[in-house]
């Protein structure tokens, strides 16, 4: 086989990845799944950066993801399911996440991203009118508003904390090139 034609089957195999939804079950089964991801996503994180848990019980509220990516040669990307939380209200938002990366390389992720929120308008847009995200950022903060610790965090925008967890932990470099949040249909 030559090298057009592996490219020409990865692409098929990528974009079957993203477009092939789970048929077989049903609206509460897949929001009863996005739940339970959401609590692991938690617990995971909670596991590797313990002050995460008082960080997020004083926040607006927070979004959980578990994502699944794949680049192949110069393309790649990745899906997710997650949820969104407004902790006043106790509302649940069913949200997902699509990827788009380009750039050389090879490999299969799974990753699990944790957005905390420190004010109810950061949560509001963020569930209301979608987001995109496009950037990259290495270290650990400390918010200067409140003074609660965000350890592992990484501030994407004002109010608005980013959680990474890899299967080796959490990530110290954190990324989200060309990444969309949306509602999802279950709502």
């Amino acid at each position: 086989m030559n090298k057009r034609t592996v490219s020409i089957l990865m692409m098929f195999a990528l974009l079957l990845l993203i477009a092939v939804p789970a048929f077989a079950k049903t609206k509460e089964q897949k929001q009863a799944e996005a739940r339970k991801n959401a609590q692991t996503t938690l617990a995971s994180l909670y596991k590797v950066q313990p002050s995460a848990k008082a960080a997020i019980k004083a926040a607006a509220g927070y979004a959980a993801f578990s994502n699944f990516g794949m680049k192949i040669l110069l393309a790649g990307g990745g899906k997710g399911q997650g949820i969104a939380f407004d902790n006043a209200s106790k509302n649940v938002t069913y949200m997902k996440m699509v990827e788009v990366q380009a750039g050389l390389g090879m490999g299969i992720k799974k990753f699990r991203t944790i957005f905390v929120f420190e004010t109810k308008d950061a949560l509001d847009h963020f569930v209301n009118s979608g987001w995109e995200f496009g950037g990259q950022a290495t270290a650990a903060a400390k918010s200067e508003k409140k003074g609660g610790s965000y350890q592992g965090a990484v501030q994407v925008m004002p109010g608005v904390w980013m959680y990474q967890l890899t299967d080796k932990g959490l990530a110290l470099e954190l990324t989200g090139k060309g990444t969309k949040y949306y509602k999802n249909d279950l709502n």
